[in-house]
Formats: structure tokens, C-alpha cells, sequence
């Protein structure tokens, strides 16, 4: 854990009040893992007092080309960075909702950012896995981009599922590792199949060796009631709100077979079946 200031790099609007966040962030990037977060504070002094937990959407570990110039990305707004981040650098997919994410939005390139992290526990791939199904739900999409990316360099197959109100909510398929299997569905058939995410979700499972999932409290119960195989792994990222971030406040904890944890410091990442969800 670094509590260290970064620089804003890029901060583009991606999808209707949801935006892309790009760090410069060597001392952060050093120790990262899939899965894991930062503690950001979007505003300055006081206000607001508490820092904002925001997954590491992307972790740049090699040097990838830049593309400059308008992309169909967002609705053909103007974007300088997008696709792997170089080395060093970060990136954080967010929704503009409250008060400190709005600050967070209006983020320029230069800015100073104070963060702390990375935090909590990140996803973990066993050694004889070699397919490996991810599930999001809504931004819950935004932990498994980075697990995607590891996964990819280990040479590794890869199908992302991801679900949404509406094509509104569905992340660009040009923002994920084109080695991905990207298969979408929304609620009002919009976009993709029509029906929720953990629907799709038999139809992969004699083929995955592991399922990784994050998205609304509800998405996590859902995949709960599937019948899933107990030889598998299934792991999700729960999405919490949190004051401290570091396990001190218990303002984030969850109950589990093993008693309350805090989702901070003993998760994100949970083993399914440790969870008491019903």
C-alpha cells in the first residue's frame, strides 16, 4: 500500500456519465493486482472528506502503441489515450454519481491526484487454468479488464459476459483486448441478447476451467442460485461503499462462513461459496 500523488493523464467520457481515467502511477502500478483498488480523493482539503474506492480497471505492464486523433469511442468525442496503458501507468472506469465522482469527472490532463493503494485482495488464477469466464454486471465490468489483460499475457483464453440495463451501459468493445471473447447482453434488448448476464452464464460453464465475477449485490445472489459445478472456482469482486479502506471503520463488512469480513481488507475478492448471500 503507497499513499502517493498521480498525475492525470487523460479523462474521457466513454458512455453517458461514465468516464476513463488515465494515471501516470509507477509507484502504484509496481505492486498491483487485478482485482485490487484505490482509495482516490477527488477534491482538495475537506471537501469531500472521504476518498472514493475505485477499482483498477487497467494495470499497464508493457509498452503499446497510442492512437491520436477522434475515436467512435464516447460518441466521436475527441480521445488522446486509449487502448493498453505503457508502463507505469493506470487506468479507472467510473460513473459519475455523487458528489466526488462529479469532481473526479471534471479531472484535466496535469492534474494531481492523492490516492492510496493498491488495497485489499486481488483475483487469483490457478496454475492449470486455461479458459476463463468473466461475468460483470453494469461497472462491475471494470476489475475484470485487468484480469482479462493478465490472462492474455499467461496466453490464456478469455470470455468477458456483460450485462446492462441498456446499450448505454455497455462498455466499447474497442476498449478491451481484442484477444477477448466479448459477448453482451442488456435488459431491454438494446444491445446483445436480451435478459440479464447470469442467464448466459450454463451455457460457458463445462468449458471454463475458472468464473470471475463483479456487479450488483443482486448479480452476485443470482449466480449464487446457478447450479455451478463445486469443482470449479468461482470468484467476485463485491462492490461495497467504504470509509477508511484499510479495515479500520468495519463500515464495509459482509457476512461469511467464517464470521463478518471486511470487504476492504479481506476482500474485494471472494470464493462464492464463502459468502452468505440469502
Amino acid at each position: 500500500m503507497r499513499h502517493v500523488t498521480v498525475e492525470v493523464l487523460a479523462n474521457v467520457e466513454i458512455m453517458p456519465g461514465v468516464f476513463l481515467l488515465r494515471l501516470d502511477a509507477p509507484e502504484i502500478v509496481e505492486h498491483a493486482r487485478s482485482g485490487q483498488f484505490l482509495h482516490v480523493h477527488s477534491g482538495w482539503a475537506l471537501d469531500p472528506l472521504l476518498r472514493r474506492p475505485l477499482s483498477l480497471h487497467r494495470i499497464g505492464r508493457e509498452r503499446s502503441a497510442r492512437v491520436a486523433g477522434t475515436s467512435e469511442i464516447g460518441g466521436g468525442q475527441p480521445s488522446l489515450v486509449f487502448g493498453r496503458p505503457n508502463p507505469g501507468e493506470i487506468e479507472i472506469l467510473f460513473a459519475r454519481v455523487g458528489r466526488g465522482t462529479t469532481l473526479l469527472a471534471q479531472s484535466m490532463p496535469g492534474d494531481a491526484l492523492s490516492v492510496i493503494g493498491p488495497l485489499g485482495n486481488g483475483f487469483s488464477i490457478e496454475p492449470k487454468t486455461r479458459n476463463l469466464l468473466l461475468v460483470a454486471g453494469g461497472l462491475g465490468i471494470a476489475p475484470l479488464v485487468a484480469l482479462a489483460d493478465e490472462a492474455i499475457r499467461r496466453e490464456m483464453t478469455v470470455t468477458l459476459l456483460a450485462g446492462a440495463r441498456s446499450k448505454d451501459g455497455i462498455l466499447p468493445a474497442g476498449l478491451l483486448p481484442p484477444e477477448v471473447e466479448y459477448v453482451v447482453c442488456t435488459d431491454d434488448g438494446s444491445q446483445g441478447r436480451h435478459g440479464v448476464v447470469t442467464q448466459l452464464v450454463p451455457e460457458l460453464l463445462d468449458w471454463a476451467d475458472q468464473v470471475f465475477a463483479c456487479g450488483p449485490r443482486a448479480m452476485i445472489e443470482a449466480l449464487a442460485c446457478l447450479r455451478l459445478p463445486t469443482s470449479k472456482t468461482v470468484q467476485v469482486s463485491l462492490e461495497e461503499r467504504m470509509a477508511c479502506g484499510v479495515g479500520a471503520c468495519l463500515g464495509c463488512v459482509t457476512p461469511t462462513r467464517k464470521g463478518l469480513q471486511r470487504v476492504c481488507r479481506d476482500g474485494p475478492v471472494f470464493n462464492l461459496k464463502e459468502l452468505q448471500l440469502l
